[in-house]
């Protein structure tokens, strides 16, 4: 599942498939007719879309609820008196606004009054930071989250200015205290530990916290009819799903660059800092920035030229996808950066060579774990960690299928015993690259189905023999979406693996397709940057019926996990698919359950957790997140928040002194236990594998910048990097290998 974001990018990579220069960009974007696109984009959402809902005033107020919940996420900036003149005004209006051809003035209208009440706001919140004073003894609380839970509405915006006056009042103050309280602790650590505290030469909290609105008033600013229209089509687009979603050409650039895991640019991480500059937060190993060894690690971007022809951009308070837009550009050419060093000193120019940047950090990547037995037998396990399915649409050379086949023969050549299938935050990705990839465990047979809006169903199957075929298990959590939704189904429908992790996955359990509204549009009309829209167009089930849908993959062993207290899961967005099942895939047969030994499994694992203190403590986390998220609600009172923040840091304190004792004991077993080999991309070719050490190797493919207060963070690693899921699958997987073999033992001897 990869989703666009369009709030305040934090941290961007640079890169991309780009235009030649920004100037060329936003001479396209001035010629494009978006009420077109609007028009064409309604006319292909009736017809290609799953639910063929129609355009009707029921959704016209459906896109109204979503497209002001989406500019004003937080229902901070509008007012009631706004929201209601907006909805008496268009609430039956954008169906028939769209059609007509005539939405893109209703856009500009509405985002013109977004601007306004920024302006506003931020104008008032300067005036409070500028008197400084704040009432941080009174009895007041705040909501911590303003969003609708279920679905959009219209209400819960501050009624009118005098009430947006209050609201805005307790942003400040609750910004004032958490920063207050972030200092203090910082402090108090560093004195704690006997080291200078990193926040001393910080800028005042009130200046600081001008600046960080100030980047929200320049973000608001910064606009263009490409993104006026961006925000109004994508709601009009997510009426229909939360998966469906327009794109503009920018956003589509960047989506297919995610997909194949690789881009042209210089290959640095971005951070968009309080004071206006961009930070330089990462550096990929052998990139164009890496090669050039002139840019280094924090140090700030205050300008730049995009084609080095001698015009420099002053990008201060600029938002950081715009950075990201002028720094990227076609393999070959330059692109000369204003930068002020890390270590201090005057600015300089820095001119980097623009070229292609893998991010093999995203690629698959395993590792195989010996440890010895009690019988003094060695078992060998082996690890495949897969961030994505990601595939190279265009060339077909970056395919993460053929990535898993090679680690895969490896390991068997290497004589695993076992397998660990790590789906952990894996959002999803190729439908193609999911079935092949599914048959290297499976076999050949049914993968996933598919049916569409009339009720077709077509079976994606997989044609090949397996190539492993050893006990394994899958690792899942809610961030598991989409295909690895299908992989994780079908293994547990095929009786081929234990799924482990949370509850259950995503729920994600449809399939969008991307389709260039350009082509659509009349002939003469202006078209170069129309965007694409990307609706669902198929539902997808496993093949024993069930759909994934709202459902996601439920595990059959479950493990703590804060994942499981926090607002995640496609049932939490809004106005998803229902879920439904359909018949079995025909040709579907499954190993018997009996094989999994889930009962056995699952005891043992309850006995471990049990007695394992860090599930313990995570359990201990998930109640007070649920109690904190039901509650809803930040003290405003500084002894209080002193309080509840004392408290924490207590914890904190017992849980680090009873883990680094702990931890130490555990590593010195795991050094007599387990040896650890390497086995990334580069290293399937090798005579021999290389062991490694977890707690000293680095396979990390960019070199990061830390916090300034890292230093001060006393919490233990995980003892030989091993946290307490995936120690815990280990321990499973072990127990599954043994139950194996012992029954194939028994069937050799019963025969």
């Amino acid at each position: 599942m990869i989703m666009k974001v369009r709030k305040s990018i934090r941290n961007v990579l640079l890169g991309g498939l780009a235009m030649a220069s920004t100037a060329t960009a936003l001479q396209a974007e001035e010629a494009t007719d978006f009420n077109q696109v609007g028009k064409q984009m309604s006319i292909m959402l009736q017809n290609r879309h799953y639910d063929r809902m129609p355009f009707d005033d029921e959704l016209s107020q459906r896109i109204l609820k979503l497209y002001l919940n989406d500019l004003d996420y937080g229902k901070l900036f509008f007012t009631q008196e706004d929201v209601d003149m907006l909805a008496k005004k268009y609430g039956n209006e954008l169906d028939d606004l769209m059609i007509k051809a005539k939405s893109m003035d209703v856009a500009a209208e509405v985002y013109e009054l977004y601007q306004k009440r920024v302006h506003e706001r931020i104008a008032y919140a300067n005036d409070l930071l500028k008197k400084g004073k704040f009432n941080v003894d009174s009895d007041a609380t705040m909501k911590r989250a303003r969003r609708d839970m279920d679905e959009p509405t219209l209400k819960g915006w501050p009624a009118d200015k005098k009430a947006s006056d209050e609201l805005w009042t307790k942003v400040i103050e609750e910004a004032y205290l958490s920063e207050v309280l972030r200092r203090k602790t910082i402090e108090t650590r560093a004195k704690e530990q006997g080291k200078d505290n990193p926040l001393k030469d910080e800028k005042p909290i009130n200046e600081k916290l001008a600046l960080r609105y100030e980047r929200i008033l320049h973000a608001a600013d910064e606009v263009d009819s490409e993104d006026i229209a961006d925000y109004l089509l994508s709601a009009v687009a997510k009426a229909y799903g939360p998966h469906t979603d327009y794109f503009s050409a920018r956003e589509m650039d960047r989506f297919m660059s995610g997909m194949n895991n690789g881009f042209v640019g210089i290959g640095a991480l971005l951070q968009a800092e309080d004071d206006g500059a961009t930070k330089i937060m990462g550096v990929v190993v052998g990139g164009p920035a890496d090669k050039g060894g002139e840019l280094k690690l924090n140090d700030r971007i205050i300008a730049v030229d995009p084609l080095n022809s001698g015009e420099m951009v002053d990008i201060m308070f600029m938002k950081i996808d715009k950075v990201v837009d002028m720094i990227r550009g076609k393999e070959g050419t330059s692109v000369r950066l204003k930068v002020e060093p890390a270590d201090g000193g005057e600015p300089k120019f820095i001119v980097i060579e623009r070229g292609k940047v893998e991010m093999k950090d995203e690629f698959a990547k395993g590792q195989i774990i010996e440890s010895k037995k009690e019988d003094g037998v060695a078992q060998r396990i082996g690890v495949i960690t897969l961030p994505s399915f990601y595939a190279d649409f265009k060339t077909g050379e970056v395919r993460c299928s053929e990535d898993v086949r090679v680690l895969l023969e490896r390991m068997n050549e290497e004589e695993v015993d076992g397998l660990i299938l790590d789906l952990r935050g894996n959002g999803g990705g190729s439908l193609d690259e999911v079935r092949r990839m599914t048959g290297f465990f499976t076999g050949a047979g049914p993968v996933v189905q598919v049916k569409d809006y009339l009720g077709r169903i077509d079976m994606k199957s997989s044609f090949q023999k397996a190539i492993f075929d050893k006990p394994m298990v899958c690792l899942i959590d809610k961030a598991s979406a989409s295909a690895s939704e299908i992989l994780a189904g079908a293994l547990q429908d095929y009786n081929r693996a234990v799924i482990i992790g949370t509850s259950s996955t995503f729920g994600k359990g449809t399939v969008q397709q991307p389709m260039d509204i350009s082509r659509m549009m009349p002939f003469f009309a202006k078209r170069d940057r129309a965007g694409y829209l990307k609706p669902t167009i198929q539902k997808f089930y496993r093949v024993s019926g069930s759909s994934t849908q709202k459902k996601g993959v439920e595990a059959d062993i479950v493990l703590p996990n804060i994942m499981d207290a926090l607002e995640i899961g496609e049932d939490k967005l809004y106005y998803p698919l229902a879920h439904d099942v359909i018949r079995k895939a025909p040709g579907y047969t499954s190993e018997p359950r009996e094989g999994l030994f889930i009962a056995n499994l699952k005891g043992g694992s309850v006995k471990r957790l049990a007695e394992n203190k860090d599930f313990q403590y995570i359990v201990e986390d998930v109640n007070r997140m649920k109690e904190r998220i039901e509650k809803n609600e930040v003290s405003l009172n500084l002894k209080e928040r002193e309080k509840e923040l004392a408290e924490v840091e207590t914890r904190t304190k017992e849980r680090n002194k009873e883990r680094i004792e702990r931890f130490a004991k555990m590593e010195k077993q795991d050094k007599s236990l387990y040896t650890f080999y390497r086995l990334n991309l580069d290293d399937v070719e090798a005579k021999e594998l290389q062991k490694m050490d977890p707690t000293k190797d680095d396979d990390s493919y960019m070199r990061r910048s830390e916090d300034d207060d890292k230093d001060l963070d006393t919490t233990p690693e995980w003892p030989t990097r091993l946290d307490p899921v995936k120690r815990e699958s280990m321990a499973i997987l072990s127990d599954l290998i043994e139950l194996t073999t012992r029954a194939k033992m028994a069937g050799v001897n019963n025969e």
